[in-house]
């Protein structure tokens, strides 16, 4: 059986815990932060675990994760 390829741009942006829970960025947090308050930057700038629905579409980007 031949190796699987990870989607490279998954691999980027998603991180595993030990665990094995999926972590996500927050979107929205790259430019214009001038103008987004104090609170909104600090929460754009944490990880937030990905939802349970979209974990088997992602299990099958990241195979090797």
């Amino acid at each position: 059986m031949p190796k699987l390829k990870t989607h490279g741009g998954a691999s980027k942006r998603m991180r595993v815990t030990s665990r094995g829970r999926l972590l996500r960025g927050r979107q929205l947090g790259g430019h214009l932060m001038v103008h987004k308050r104090g609170s909104r930057k600090r929460s754009l700038a944490q990880t937030r675990e990905v939802e349970s629905s979209d974990t088997a579409r992602i299990n099958r980007l990241l195979p090797y994760r």
